[in-house]
């Protein structure tokens, strides 16, 4: 594995009469600052960042792997800033067995918001009624929670797809078109989409598949002018075994895709990275996982990663440059 950043950050913890916002949970807050990684005091991944009323709210899954375990996670949680410098802890806002159809596995999630409920897609371990990862679809009043389960059922379970493995169902990412549709990604191996129902709880057309180049995971949705990106976690084996940022770009929600490049090597000591990209007040940002953070003497590994953001810049002809991971995160410019 290469040996690139070690991110230490202060951190603050402060009490919730002290904050601008509210905590649902009850929690003390903590604030940490725009180096990477943007936590350190527990491990996170899969960031999901949204923007709503003048803050993002950075959705995370808490990594809790101990020896031995491959993953962990039992919560997704929230923090939200509103100058990309301070970041506010709201704390979890859903656990994976708030399904009652789920038995764990708080993997990835994005949110995203229509008229003034927050819609939660998840990825999450089915029971044994129909064993393998599943999407599941949760509501909530507010970009803090707590969300519940919208549809009492998944989205979509292991039986509904045709993936090469069990868990081929997970990773979604929730995009709103220009008409007003929304949309859903999702998949490992397998990358499918759909158009969801304006009720956000069902399809309104059939499960499709689409090939990318080097696609493993992680889709990332997102557009700018009139160009539809799709960034996602791949794998060249000719170049490395562990997964990097790359993306694709199209004319339309569904292409067709055109393969563009790399966004960003992969993560130290990780063989996952995950990455999740937000415009905000005219500046754009990519957040990401690697490994590096050890906490109190336990390392980083697969199961304990950090979430960390740098910036996004694009050429003139609308294609991303390459992105390198730093200490400095937000703090630099380059």
């Amino acid at each position: 594995m290469p040996k690139c950043l070690m991110a230490a950050v202060a951190i603050t913890a402060l009490t919730a009469c002290n904050s601008l916002h509210s905590n649902p949970t009850g929690q003390a807050q903590v604030t940490t600052q725009a180096t990477n990684p943007i936590v350190t005091n527990i491990f996170t991944a899969d960031p999901a960042p949204i923007v709503h009323d003048g803050r993002v709210y950075l959705y995370v899954g808490h990594d809790e792997a101990g020896n031995g375990e491959m993953f962990r996670m039992t919560e997704w949680r929230v923090y939200s800033t509103d100058d990309m410098k301070t970041w506010t802890d709201h704390g979890p806002v859903m656990k994976p067995t708030d399904f009652k159809w789920a038995v764990g596995d708080a993997w990835a999630s994005e949110p995203i918001e229509k008229d003034g409920k927050f819609w939660l897609y998840t990825a999450v371990e089915h029971d044994e009624t129909d064993h393998g990862k599943a999407i599941g679809v949760a509501v909530s009043d507010s970009p803090f929670g707590p969300f519940t389960d919208a549809l009492g059922e998944p989205l979509v379970a292991n039986s509904d797809t045709d993936g090469p493995h069990t868990w081929d169902d997970i990773d979604p990412t929730v995009f709103k078109d220009t008409d007003g549709t929304f949309w859903l990604y999702w998949g490992n191996a397998n990358l499918y989409y759909a158009p969801l129902k304006p009720d956000m709880i069902g399809f309104a057309a059939p499960i499709q598949k689409v090939a990318l180049t080097h696609f493993e995971e992680g889709p990332w949705l997102f557009r700018r002018g009139d160009i539809y990106y799709m960034a996602y976690a791949g794998i060249d084996e000719a170049e490395n075994e562990n997964e990097q940022i790359y993306y694709s770009t199209a004319p339309t929600v569904t292409g067709p895709w055109t393969y563009r490049g790399k966004i960003m090597g992969p993560g130290e000591n990780s063989f996952t990275i995950h990455p999740g990209i937000v415009e905000f007040k005219s500046n754009w940002y990519f957040f990401y996982h690697n490994a590096a953070l050890s906490i109190d003497g336990v390392e980083g590994a697969m199961g304990r990663r950090s979430v960390r953001a740098e910036h996004l810049y694009f050429n003139e002809d609308g294609s991303i440059r390459p992105i390198t991971a730093t200490q400095g995160g937000l703090t630099r410019q380059n």
